[in-house]
């Protein structure tokens, strides 16, 4: 009979203030029908007030607390060495002020950032030059090229992105969610190394 237990540990779990973390929450199990169950609902860690908002739980915890219901099974783990608990508060409403407020700045933060571009390039110039030698005409304002160029550079925004408001264009992910991916891999290594207890030891603490 199959004896071994396999363990995959999540890399990241949401979860409300005062909960009960059981295994199956942090981690996929693949163990003999008997014990499955049991396995499941095996509680790992309860969440207090102390805890705050982030919480490790470590692999070598996990497998202690099995070690000790189930000794006589083999342990396996693939994957991940810890999940990153983070605790999360009921979501409150959108404010309607505040929305509108953050939308104004970046709406006008933007702008600005744009037209400084321009002015720095000589946009205006370059327009105006590129009109004279098509048409040969000079025009102080040549909308012609002006408006399409305007328009591309909202429709050319819409694809960097990748998003229509909440509509994705296609499956490609953005620069933006990139980055933003690299910034969460970054800031899980930083909460792995400095909120797990048992990733750094100085030599001279008491056992």
């Amino acid at each position: 009979m199959e004896k071994t237990i396999y363990i995959r540990m999540r890399n990241r779990v949401q979860s409300r203030p005062e909960e009960k973390i059981l295994l199956k929450d942090i981690a996929q199990i693949i163990a003999p029908d008997a014990g499955l169950s049991s396995l499941q609902a095996m509680m790992i860690h309860q969440l207090t007030e102390a805890d705050r908002n982030m919480v490790v739980i470590d692999v070598m915890k996990v497998i202690h607390l099995i070690k000790s219901k189930f000794g006589e099974m083999e342990i396996q783990t693939i994957g991940p060495a810890q999940t990153i608990i983070e605790v999360t508060n009921k979501k409150k409403g959108v404010s309607i002020p505040f929305f509108l407020l953050i939308w104004f700045l970046l709406f006008f933060g933007s702008a600005m950032a744009i037209m400084n571009f321009h002015d720095d390039v000589s946009m205006k110039s370059v327009h105006e030059k590129i009109y004279t030698i098509i048409t040969g005409k000079k025009e102080a304002n040549p909308l012609l090229f002006q408006i399409p160029y305007s328009i591309g550079l909202g429709l050319g925004m819409i694809l960097f992105f990748n998003h229509v408001f909440k509509k994705r264009i296609n499956e490609e992910p953005s620069p933006l969610e990139v980055e933003m991916f690299n910034y969460q891999l970054d800031l899980d290594n930083y909460v792995i190394i400095h909120e797990n207890k048992e990733s750094m030891k100085r030599l001279n603490d008491d056992d």
